[in-house]
């Protein structure tokens, strides 16, 4: 009896104790946030001559969203002879048929849209970015999951930051399209506006490394390169790539003032799914 009080109290002072740290590391995060609120970062230049960009989007059985995606990408303001698109797609549903016509629609209007199709996943999502990347014509890389709708200025808005070149990447924060469909949805948008707002802002400003978010990003394809590529021994290769490459010395700009906009999941399985798949992937990382 004793002994399981022992260890009762044991198991209950550690647990506080950890959240004592984590109630400690939000604190200082805020006074971070509150610190370098107005001092939002500003390229360092204007490129005379645009850079290349290659537009990646990875989807997987996403026959509700994909045409949208692939539209949005079509509709961005930048020189059609300067912009690339990849289309990857793992599906084995009707997204198989959706993409690659919307693919076809796109490229006869003058478009360099390409459709990628793999069978066996390897890698999964970063296996289909390492594929894509393979054949990129594009100095930078700009990806975007099939929940996101680009606005038609976020290259405008992004690629003048890579006139620095120790810049290997940019993150734009994420929007909710959906935010009032549900309380799921909403509670949701406070814990990641919690991150995108205070903790990815917060960390920036300070100097501190953070991660690229796996979407709503440009990166330097020579950044990709130089950590050494896409790795999917991990569930969360952004955040493994993004560690790797800051390790090396680039610099990464995060972009907190506007936002991309993204469905938020509505079905609460969809949510737990997802949830556990970034907690597992970063303790794999």
């Amino acid at each position: 009896m004793v002994v399981a009080k022992v260890i009762v109290t044991s198991i209950y002072v550690t647990a506080l104790a950890l959240l004592c740290v984590f109630g400690i590391h939000r604190y200082y995060l805020a006074y971070l946030f509150n610190k370098y609120k107005r001092q939002p970062p500003k390229p360092r230049g204007k490129f005379i001559n645009l850079p290349t960009v290659t537009v990646q989007l990875p989807i997987y059985n996403e026959m509700y969203v994909a045409e949208r995606l692939i539209s949005s990408v079509c509709r961005i303001n930048y020189p059609k002879e300067l912009l690339e698109i990849q289309v990857l797609d793992d599906s084995t549903d009707l997204t198989v048929e959706i993409a690659k016509e919307c693919v076809e629609s796109y490229r006869s209007l003058g478009f360099d849209i390409h459709y990628i199709h793999r069978e066996n996943r390897v890698g999964f999502k970063a296996g289909a970015l390492a594929e894509g990347l393979e054949t990129a014509r594009g100095e930078l890389i700009a990806i975007f999951d099939a929940d996101f709708i680009p606005p038609e200025d976020f290259l405008t808005k992004t690629v003048d930051y890579f006139t620095d070149p120790r810049v290997g990447m940019v993150q734009v924060r994420w929007g909710h399209v959906n935010l009032d469909y549900s309380p799921l949805t909403k509670a949701q948008s406070i814990l990641l506006d919690g991150h995108f707002v205070i903790e990815q802002a917060s960390r920036f400003h300070a100097g501190r490394f953070f991660n690229f978010n796996g979407t709503a990003g440009v990166l330097r394809k020579s950044c990709i390169e130089s950590a050494g590529g896409w790795q999917h021994d991990t569930l969360t290769e952004d955040l493994d790539l993004s560690y790797r490459a800051q390790l090396k010395g680039w610099k990464f700009v995060y972009l907190k003032d506007w936002a991309v906009d993204a469905e938020l999941p509505v079905d609460m399985n969809a949510f737990k799914s997802q949830q556990h798949r970034w907690a597992k992937g970063a303790i794999q990382t």
